[in-house]
């Protein structure tokens, strides 16, 4: 059995706003060109590997980054650490509206999806402005839930 991509798959946004930034970036000092070496190629390894990644691949990314973020966010929140907690929920959140943007609409499965990424999203808002744990964990498990099931259905590597 075939299973549909409900996504359409351009170049990610993210990197064309990337490209955009570094034309216009300045060189660096040699003392911060020394510091961002190792970021820079870390930066250029991911790239690549989203640039090369199948469409699956690339939304199995974004549920591991939205897994990843909101993981951070609580355990900031149990430090106590709120401006760490708040650009954390802020990531999660702009990879459900990733998602949301690159659902296809012509897949029926695509409404329940927006629909749950919607929920996500508000949960997301409501345990950042609230600072509640169990809202982050109910929208970490929504999240945990939609990765596993997408790395069963195309059998990717977890």
């Amino acid at each position: 059995m075939a299973i549909m991509n409900p996504y359409n798959y351009a170049k990610p946004r993210h990197f064309i706003r990337l490209e955009k930034e570094e034309k216009e970036e300045k060189k660096p000092t040699p003392s911060v060109a020394h510091s961002t070496a190792a970021q820079d190629r870390s930066g250029q390894y991911i790239e690549n590997k989203v640039m090369s990644a199948k469409p699956e691949e690339l939304t199995y990314m974004l549920y591991e980054g939205l897994v990843k973020f909101i993981k951070k966010a609580v355990m900031y929140l149990e430090m106590k650490r709120m401006e760490d907690v708040n650009y954390n929920a802020q990531r999660a959140q702009a990879i459900i509206d990733e998602l949301r943007s690159t659902l296809n609409k012509d897949i029926p499965i695509s409404d329940s999806l927006d629909q749950l990424y919607e929920y996500m999203s508000f949960k997301l808002v409501e345990a950042n402005v609230d600072k509640n744990e169990m809202a982050f964990k109910e929208a970490l498990e929504i999240a945990e839930n939609f990765k596993e099931t997408w790395r069963q259905a195309f059998d990717l590597k977890g």
